[in-house]
């Protein structure tokens, strides 16, 4: 079990120091694309700071080296929640990530601070892990729109960078279906649903989510160094071995259903991405009534623990769109 003392000592300045946040700048002078790495946006996911921290040393004594553009590595975005070892520090930072005029709470000030840099760069990935076991995956956003919940301009980017990360998957749609859940609780969509990535593209640059396995899996470091060295590679940044490519078709995010009662169960240990045929049973409520899939696709972040009106499962279904669509990248 990690323990303070055995982390590296910039991650252990981040737990020692919650009300400082600390970034890594490299910029060539050859100009080239801007990248920011984020890790432990939530602090119970480790796996993309000790990824960082990792490039950091690699890059500090030269086994890696910046040829063009420029580079920033955060790798603790939200110390507070790192040191206690918790998803959030007073909330969700990935949720409701919007500068404030006069900020109230911890997150908060960390948004204040992280907004603008984000905003000084073309792309971003976001280092991530989920709570129970699965293949990892990356995540982008809409695709091109000019609607006014979420406008984009450059999915084709965002969906060429996703591939680029060594992941055996792509899912793509999170806020649409995040707004469904919010309706499902009798919420109005809103900022809520604003995360680093929708941030990202609200100030016109992109940004894919990276969710490189189960929070305890060893092997989810060595995920997110694939995904930051694929990153690198496909902007040309440095020269570095590129993972595989992903060539499949992208997981489309469908339904989300929600946890109604503490004893709501899942019908059995459902993992991201196991297979479901159209009326197969997920979960049952607590009186009985079995919950199944509306339409044929795979189960998404299974939580059999959630509490209740929150995020139980998800469903995503494969589209197969023509040749012109960003899926074929």
């Amino acid at each position: 079990m990690t323990t303070t003392e055995t982390l590296p000592p910039l991650l252990q300045r981040a737990v020692a120091q919650p009300d400082v946040l600390h970034w890594h700048t490299w910029a060539a002078l050859a100009p080239g694309p801007s990248l920011v790495v984020l890790g432990a946006v939530h602090g119970n996911e480790v796996c993309g700071a000790h990824a960082i921290v990792r490039a950091i040393d690699d890059l500090t004594h030269g086994r890696l080296r910046l040829q063009r553009g420029r580079l920033t590595l955060v790798p603790v975005a939200n110390p507070l929640a790192f040191k206690q070892k918790t998803r959030e520090g007073e909330r969700n930072l990935n949720r409701h990530f919007l500068p404030q005029p006069a900020p109230r709470d911890y997150e908060d000030r960390v948004t204040h601070q992280l907004a603008p840099l984000l905003a000084q760069h073309d792309a971003l990935l976001d280092l991530h892990s989920f709570h129970t076991p699965g293949a990892p995956f990356a995540m982008v956003g809409p695709r091109d729109n000019a609607g006014a919940r979420e406008p984009f301009a450059r999915a084709a980017e965002e969906m060429a960078l996703a591939r680029a990360l060594g992941a055996p998957q792509v899912v793509e749609g999170w806020l649409e279906v995040y707004d469904r859940a919010a309706l499902a609780r009798s919420e109005q969509p809103g900022d809520d649903g604003i995360g680093t990535n929708e941030y990202m593209r609200s100030q016109g640059g992109y940004a894919v989510t990276i969710e490189c396995g189960q929070h305890e899996d060893p092997e989810a470091a060595a995920v997110a160094t694939r995904a930051i060295h694929g990153a690198l590679a496909h902007l040309g940044l440095a020269d570095v071995t590129a993972p595989p490519r992903f060539t499949g078709p992208a997981a489309r995010l469908k339904d989300v259903v929600l946890r109604q009662s503490p004893d709501d169960r899942l019908l059995r240990d459902w993992h991201s991405f196991d297979a479901v045929q159209a009326g197969d049973v997920i979960g049952i409520r607590a009186d009985g009534t079995p919950v199944a899939a509306p339409h044929a696709g795979c189960v998404l972040f299974p939580h059999p623990e959630a509490d209740v009106g929150q995020e139980w499962f998800y469903l995503a279904g494969f589209d197969f769109p023509s040749q012109g669509s960003n899926h074929r990248l």
